[in-house]
């Protein structure tokens, strides 16, 4: 997989906000340009197609303070905002 974006941006952009593209075709065998030639290109982020080829099993995300765990404080968080 070949993604258009760094490994940050990639995984902190939501895929709706369709900002980035990745291209998919199995292992580089030979010349890059080769690959990149016969890859398949898609639009948004590469992460619900790398979950799904590890596991097809989406879950829901848990809500912020379920299961008892107290919030501490609405984000970004005081600690954020501390100077060092």
């Amino acid at each position: 997989m070949l993604t258009g974006s760094g490994h940050i941006a990639g995984v902190v952009n939501p895929p709706s906000k369709k900002k980035y593209q990745h291209w998919t075709g199995g292992a580089v065998k030979g010349q890059f340009q080769d690959w990149l030639a016969n890859a398949k290109e898609a639009p948004g982020s590469w992460r619900n197609h790398w979950i799904r080829s590890h596991d097809n099993t989406l879950v829901k995300a848990r809500k912020p303070g379920a299961r008892r765990v107290k919030i501490i404080e609405e984000a970004p968080g005081a600690y954020v905002k501390m100077q060092g």
